[in-house]
């Protein structure tokens, strides 16, 4: 059983950076992707991030592109999302997912494991 850890969330002021952790464990052999995504009050729940360990490819919502970086410390089993030049509208429960087979999607339905959320709150 996959289980996953984040950690990382806070309060941030605009402009500034957060980085949050995603701690794997439970994967068996083969490929995986892991994803970050976000929900806010009221909102759906949307893709931030993916990696995939097949052939190290990532993405990047439109919105945080050039902001936000995905990581992976294979030692440590943990990905990691270092975001940068935070905006208020940032502001989100923010969720790691895993799934198997290594595909990067952006959408929740593609992933089988979620961690459970870590807030983040980004306000002056």
């Amino acid at each position: 059983q996959v289980h996953l850890v984040e950690s990382g969330g806070g309060l941030v002021q605009p402009g500034g950076s957060l980085k949050l952790s995603c701690a794997a464990s439970g994967f068996s052999s083969g490929y995986y992707a892991i994803g970050w995504f976000r929900q806010a009050p009221g909102k759906e729940r949307e893709g931030v991030s993916c990696f995939s360990s097949s052939d190290g490819t990532t993405r990047y919502a439109g919105s945080v592109k050039g902001r936000f970086t995905i990581s992976k410390n294979n030692a440590k089993n943990t990905v990691y999302l270092q975001m940068n030049s935070l905006k208020p509208e940032d502001t989100a429960v923010y969720y790691c997912a895993a799934s198997g087979g290594g595909y990067c999607g952006t959408k929740p339905h593609e992933y089988d494991y979620w961690g459970q959320g870590t807030q983040v709150t980004v306000s002056s």
